[in-house]
């Protein structure tokens, strides 16, 4: 145990321990423009410090391809499109490679709507629209942006209508979300309702052979999985238009799951590119086929990691303070060397008080000069 006997505590004789001896402050002469390059060198190294914390947490994003081995996960489609027929002349159904009933998928909501669109609908419509096929054109500049920002508003539902036609509805909307298995699947929209079978299902469009079919339809929502930043749904703000009763629409569909792994948040999705085919379904020119809806998807075999690279702290941290460290010591030699040439090109004068001079030789307080400015050269002497 050791024992200090003085006046002094331990404390402070551990206070006057300092291995960077300082100048006294007696001996520090303070300048302007020692204070001007200190203030200047302070916001320096504040804007480079805001500069490097804010590069380190704006990682770089990487993608990487592995195979899939969920084969027993769940996958939700989100359904919003509108056809131009009433709902009861239509059926909407979903069958996969498993052969499973599609009561376990989940129903779609029918409502009742009028296909042309309001001045507010269409405006809102054509904004969706034109912002997906922008983004689908110009995705490989801003790509960084989309996944890292994101653009929520190509997922803006459409206004609902304010004022109804004076006549009765001649269109269907479809929407809801079903859950399905990671097979490929067939979700098809065609005139009349489905018959459900042990083995899957037909529909009834034999006795709509008279109805007029017009297939004409918007699709506002059809994505897979919760949504997330940077993945572009190609088919929203889709629209099909035609006055052909017997027009067939295909979309084929590649599913690819995606698990997004950023700060604070881990998604597990899907994204998916798709191929269009349209014709009209005409059997005396070799043309067959139901006229429909067919959107056909297919999982695929790989899946994409997208997850945020950042640098090694430790390797923040050094070139941090080397940065700090750089910026202090080129802002001292500056201030050395302007401060060296103020030195030997300007003499400043100083002010010197006589106190002997005024209490000796001058009786008269008034002649009494208290002040004197004398030549810093001329005191040397």
């Amino acid at each position: 145990m050791i024992r200090y006997r003085g006046k002094k505590k331990v404390l402070d004789k551990v206070k006057e321990l300092d291995a960077f001896p300082k100048v006294p402050e007696e001996y520090v002469d303070s300048t302007s423009v020692s204070v001007t390059f200190s203030v200047i060198t302070f916001f320096i190294v504040a804007w480079l410090i805001y500069s490097e914390v804010t590069y380190y947490l704006d990682s770089n994003l990487v993608f990487k391809f592995m195979p899939d081995i969920d084969m027993d996960e769940k996958l939700h489609i989100n359904i919003d499109i509108t056809v131009a027929m009433p709902c009861s002349n239509l059926g909407a159904d979903i069958l996969d490679s498993t052969s499973q009933s599609v009561f376990g998928f989940g129903e779609l909501q029918e409502e009742d709507t009028w296909f042309e669109l309001t001045q507010e609908q269409q405006d809102a419509f054509d904004a969706v629209k034109y912002l997906n096929s922008y983004l689908r054109e110009e995705y490989h500049s801003i790509w960084q942006l989309l996944w890292k920002k994101g653009h929520g508003s190509v997922r803006a539902t459409i206004p609902p209508r304010k004022s109804r036609p004076n006549r009765r509805p001649d269109a269907c909307r479809l929407h809801g979300v079903l859950t399905l298995n990671k097979v490929a699947g067939n979700f098809h929209i065609t005139a009349g309702k489905s018959l459900h079978l042990p083995r899957g299902h037909i529909h009834l469009n034999m006795l709509f052979d008279d109805t007029p079919q017009n297939f004409s339809h918007r699709i506002h929502r059809l994505s897979f999985g919760n949504p997330a930043n940077g993945i572009i749904y190609p088919l929203e703000g889709d629209e099909k238009i035609t006055n052909d009763e017997n027009m067939l629409y295909q979309y084929f569909v590649e599913v690819v799951p995606t698990d997004v792994e950023i700060t604070l948040d881990s998604i597990k999705t899907f994204q998916y590119s798709v191929k269009e085919l349209e014709r009209p379904v005409s059997h005396s020119k070799g043309s067959h086929g139901v006229p429909g809806i067919f959107l056909k998807y297919d999982m695929a075999a790989l899946k994409i990691k997208v997850y945020q690279e950042r640098e090694n702290p430790l390797k923040f941290i050094l070139r941090l303070y080397s940065v700090i460290g750089g910026i202090y010591v080129l802002g001292s030699f500056i201030n050395s060397v302007v401060s060296t040439i103020r030195t030997a090109f300007v003499k400043p004068n100083v002010v010197v008080r006589n106190e002997h001079f005024e209490k000796k030789k001058y009786q008269n307080p008034l002649l009494v000069p208290t002040d004197l400015e004398v030549p810093v050269d001329l005191i040397k002497q």
